[in-house]
């Protein structure tokens, strides 16, 4: 297994199924958006991300669409608000996220008409570049 896909893979498990919950930042408490991105840094890499997607869209180095790799952060306007909205890239053209009240962390298609319309960019985040 790659480490592309190693990362990918515990990214996932360490947050799936999870219940949304704003301001939330554990899997006991459930996450929001940022609370996600935080936990999963901390956890897996040693990083400690602020619990808000705006100030995470100005960590790391901006990538390209074409550039993602697994572990990159992704972010969108999805309250009428750039970087409101913040994601993990798991390679294959999927992302998890904590979505909304009443939703479960989980996976979706980086290519869905509804995200491309609402992605605001994307960094790449690595302990060096803190």
């Amino acid at each position: 297994m790659s480490e592309e896909r190693a990362e990918a893979l515990l990214l996932t498990l360490l947050s799936l199924g999870v219940d949304y919950r704003y301001g939330g930042g554990s899997p006991q408490t459930g996450f929001d958006c940022s609370g996600l991105v935080a936990h999963v840094f901390r956890e897996a890499y040693g990083i400690e991300l602020p619990h808000n997607a705006r100030a995470q869209s100005e960590f790391g180095v901006r990538v390209s669409l074409s550039e993602l790799r697994a572990g990159d952060l992704v972010f969108y306007n999805t309250q009428r608000s750039p970087f409101s909205h913040v994601g993990i890239y798991l390679g294959d053209g999927r992302f998890v996220h904590a979505p909304k009240t009443g939703a479960q962390v989980r996976v979706e298609s980086i290519s869905a008409r509804y995200w491309m319309r609402r992605f605001d960019g994307a960094r790449r985040i690595r302990a060096t570049q803190l």
